[in-house]
């Protein structure tokens, strides 16, 4: 434990001599049309070279300005705000992305609300459940615009070139995580491409299904943005083997040169091709059809749990019916992958396994390691380690099962797993410190 926090120490003097572009706070808002313009009038000398950015070339940069002007070509934004230092834009939902350039001819109607229960539990009041992250406490953004969109259209992520410059390039943009790290584990049988560059502590299930569920105890650990990527809390629903897995994913992610330092983000993330030309985060490119204005993909939480204090938790959810993967978030049906994005994998007919648990990734050559979960070993139990808990799935005939999970713990000396434990449901307490000596 002293060695992680000497590490920690030495971060955040670092931190105090360095503060990349990604860190900054928002002081201006910039309404959709200047930031569209802005966009199109870029210099690739305001990019390359920046403390903070990565991307490669100025070719690169003009593939992400494209990218950006083809996403929002034809968008009509009704609302603008900002939340958690990013700006959100309402978008109809007809407009998206995934539905104007996809093959998405007509929006799906999601399954009915009885679907969301799984099977038969005891509530638990000691957390508390967060069902949106819009505060009605706060209904304006500091800059005085509403906070929220109308019914017809959804919060949609700005994508800015700030945000994807620090990135190499576009495809390193839409990656899980660089050099194939964030790919689902796949139970213990999962080689990683390179295993130095992440560890997990995760839990896995064998099984035929059309999804499940499990509730996550969010956190906001802390994450150094010069030695680490990221630490996260997820659920992967996974088929095929090789270059033919598929995934559907969903979770929450302390990820700074992506959201910014101080949130933990909802995201979600697909690939149908086990990574390798398919696949982006929320709605940076045409996948995901967001339906619903209650959560906004890539956004925080309204609030983040406290060690030996109080707790939250959101319940997340994939369901395939009606042929695709829809999404619910604190009890809300918000979207879903369109089945035709698998193609005629296995994806397209059912999972094959379920995951749950968490990763870390820290950047390339360094041996020091984020916080997971809370940054408590899983001994640590409730109000100090994070956990995930009333997890099931739905098998192929859509009956809902506690799931029968089997840990896998790689690197004790940083994350641990407490369970799986069957009692009231399916649970587990995971994550650790970090540091080095993993």
């Amino acid at each position: 434990m002293k060695r992680w926090i000497h590490i920690a120490v030495v971060s955040v003097s670092l931190l105090a001599t360095f503060t990349p572009a990604f860190a900054q706070q928002v002081e201006r808002f910039v309404p959709f049309d200047n930031f569209i313009q802005n966009v199109a009038q870029a210099a690739s000398g305001e990019y390359l070279g920046r403390p903070g950015n990565k991307v490669q070339d100025a070719a690169a940069l003009d593939q992400m300005r494209h990218h950006i002007l083809t996403m929002y070509d034809g968008v009509h934004v009704s609302n603008s705000f900002v939340l958690d230092n990013q700006h959100i834009d309402c978008v109809p939902i007809d407009e998206q992305p995934s539905v104007r350039l996809g093959s998405v001819k007509t929006i799906a109607t999601p399954p009915p609300a009885s679907a969301l229960a799984g099977p038969s539990q005891n509530a638990s009041a000691r957390s508390t459940k967060l069902t949106s992250q819009f505060s009605p406490g706060q209904p304006f953004d500091k800059f005085g615009n509403h906070i929220g969109c109308s019914e017809g259209s959804i919060p949609m992520r700005r994508i800015t070139l700030e945000e994807m410059s620090h990135f190499s390039n576009l495809k390193a943009f839409f990656d899980k995580g660089p050099n194939g790290v964030g790919r689902t584990p796949q139970g213990d049988g999962f080689k990683a491409p390179v295993a130095s560059a992440h560890k997990y502590a995760y839990t896995y299930q064998y099984v035929d299904n059309l999804g499940g569920s499990s509730t996550l105890n969010v956190w906001r650990p802390y994450v150094n943005p010069l030695v680490d990527l990221f630490s996260l809390s997820q659920e992967w629903y996974s088929g095929g083997t090789g270059d033919s897995t598929q995934t559907a994913e969903v979770g929450w992610q302390k990820f700074p040169s992506k959201y910014g330092r101080n949130i933990s983000a909802l995201f979600v993330y697909y690939t149908a091709d086990n990574y390798n030309k398919t696949g982006c985060y929320n709605l940076d490119c045409v996948a995901f059809v967001q339906t619903n204005n209650s959560w906004t993909l890539g956004g925080g939480f309204p609030s983040y749990s406290v060690t030996g204090g109080a707790q939250y938790e959101v319940d997340v959810q994939y369901y395939l019916s009606g042929g695709n993967w829809w999404l619910s978030v604190g009890g809300t049906w918000v979207g879903y992958y369109p089945g035709t994005l698998y193609g005629s994998g296995q994806m397209a007919s059912n999972a094959q396994s379920i995951e749950f648990g968490g990763e870390t990734v820290n950047l390339d050559g360094q041996n020091c390691w984020p916080l997971m979960g809370s940054g408590e070993f899983a001994n640590k139990g409730y109000t100090h380690a994070a956990y995930q808990s009333n997890i099931w799935y739905r098998d192929t005939n859509s009956s809902t099962w506690w799931a029968g999970l089997t840990k896998y713990e790689p690197s004790p000396f940083c994350y641990t797993i407490g369970g799986p434990i069957l009692e009231d449901g399916t649970y587990f307490y995971f994550g650790g410190p970090g540091g080095s000596g993993c």
